[in-house]
């Protein structure tokens, strides 16, 4: 049922935006950014979460650690936000931390990089294309991309989380209206 509760509240992250597209001169950035949000937050609340001896955890020895995987999906926010942008990325190299608290601060920077790329982003602006992995791409399907590779780990994450019976963010009971 919790599960449930956590996809109905990000349906209704993503719904709004579009609700409210005849209002807002870019609708596809706008839920492009909403989507960012509610995703990043889930994976900055599971590095906040996850206990520092966990973060050398890895189910088995061909995948990355915890501690990997919190610094590889801030070393692409960075990477595709600035494609994105038009830039260098102002950071690199993260997934070789190990430290708690200096990859949930590179996870909070990279949260704040990627929101002010989608902040200067405009739909119009989104069509121009730029180089990217798979060719030339519109600059808002690389800001799209950075939420589905986020998604991707974040799901990694959840089973490392389940495996060590800590409940992921998404999953936990909503705090109920006062």
């Amino acid at each position: 049922m919790t599960n449930l509760r956590g996809a109905f509240l990000l349906l209704a992250l993503i719904a709004a935006p579009i609700a409210a597209s005849g209002q807002n001169p870019n609708p596809l950035t706008a839920n492009a950014k909403v989507q960012f949000g509610a995703l990043s937050g889930f994976v900055v609340r599971s590095a906040e979460k996850v206990p520092e001896g966990l973060y050398n955890f890895r189910p088995v020895a061909e995948v990355r650690t915890m501690a990997q995987l919190f610094g590889h999906v801030a070393d692409a926010m960075f990477g595709m936000c600035s494609t994105a942008a038009g830039t260098k990325p102002p950071r690199t190299g993260i997934e070789k931390e190990t430290a708690k608290p200096l990859l949930v601060a590179a996870l909070k920077e990279g949260v704040s990089y990627c929101n002010s790329v989608y902040d200067g982003m405009t739909d119009p602006k989104g069509t121009e294309t730029v180089p990217f992995a798979f060719g030339p791409t519109p600059r808002l399907s690389v800001l799209y991309f950075v939420v589905s590779h986020t998604y991707e780990h974040y799901g990694n994450l959840v089973t490392y989380m389940r495996l060590n019976k800590i409940v992921p963010p998404s999953s936990e009971t909503a705090p109920k209206p006062q």
